[in-house]
């Protein structure tokens, strides 16, 4: 039996899990790939207060230290399913777990173009989170892959920090805000390739371009980086029977409470504006401690 059961074990539940960990609760992380999720592969993160720079694989790895220092189980397992109540069991692919109280917090995935060698060049020249990593292409040349209002507003970014920036997009007409298209308008170092597909890219273990397809004619574009700004998948058909999500499929959550009683949700795959490390670890500290009432409100009914 534990006090809290957190699946997924990214900044936000690991910052859960040290939380509930220090209030004394025994606490469990279950992480079906590895720990950190999609900070780990960051190149360097400059943006996270209280370090000037950190490799993501070593900040992923000090949350597992600090974790398992304070006693948290951290299991690499794949949660099937929950099963609610005021005891909830929590399935996985390598066996059934009871706890009192469960935090959500499986995050989002970007999506890929699924190109040969991509996962080979993510954070070798391919990058998601210009606020994150766009500092490191200063003066460079770089693409940006999409063509909606995420797509463009990193390409008028980056335009104030390289030398060229290409936007290409699939469609013929950006899917933007006017406010946008009139910024583009504005700038004369970032060009609009449309009607164009990325079909491969150029280097091995470093990114040196990419071959793009317009028609029937091919193309390669030498750039530095590129950004893949075409959306995210939240993780979250875990619970896709349990708790009401949002169109795109996000867990409806503004306080990382749910609507079931003693679940919890923290980080990308809640309903949020903004998703960065920084709110990731800052939820995971709100749901934690919505999760230490819930608990210490148990104990004190079941002692009255």
């Amino acid at each position: 039996m534990y006090d809290v059961m957190i699946i997924g074990g990214g900044p936000a539940g690991i910052t859960a899990g040290i939380y509930c960990a220090r209030a004394n609760l025994k606490t469990i992380v279950f992480e079906k790939e590895s720990i950190g999720g999609q900070i780990a592969s960051s190149p360097l993160i400059q943006n996270f207060p209280g370090f000037i720079s950190i490799n993501g694989a070593e900040f992923a790895n000090n949350l597992y230290e600090q974790a398992t220092n304070l006693g948290v189980d951290i299991e690499i397992e794949e949660v099937l399913s929950i099963k609610p109540g005021k005891i909830k069991t929590v399935v996985t692919d390598c066996g059934e777990y009871q706890t009192k109280t469960v935090i959500i917090a499986t995050g989002a995935k970007h999506r890929l173009l699924h190109l040969p060698n991509e996962e080979n060049l993510i954070g070798n020249g391919i990058s998601f989170c210009t606020a994150c990593d766009g500092a490191f292409y200063k003066g460079k040349d770089v693409a940006i892959i999409g063509g909606a209002n995420t797509a463009v507003t990193n390409a008028l970014y980056m335009s104030n920090l390289c030398e060229k920036v290409y936007l290409i997009y699939h469609g013929s007409k950006l899917k933007c805000e006017k406010a946008l298209l009139d910024g583009l308008k504005e700038k004369d170092n970032i060009e609009v390739l449309y009607n164009s597909n990325v079909i491969r890219y150029i280097g091995e273990d470093e990114l040196e371009g990419v071959v793009v397809q317009q028609g029937e004619e091919e193309k390669e574009v030498k750039v530095q980086g590129i950004f893949i700004s075409i959306g995210l998948d939240a993780q979250t058909s875990v619970v896709e029977n349990l708790l009401p999500l949002s169109e795109q499929k996000y867990i409806l959550s503004e306080d990382c409470n749910t609507l079931e009683s003693g679940i919890f949700v923290a980080g990308d795959c809640r309903t949020k504006a903004i998703r960065q490390l920084t709110t990731a670890v800052s939820d995971g500290a709100i749901a934690a401690s919505n999760a230490i009432k819930y608990v210490e409100n148990e104990s004190t009914l079941a002692t009255a």
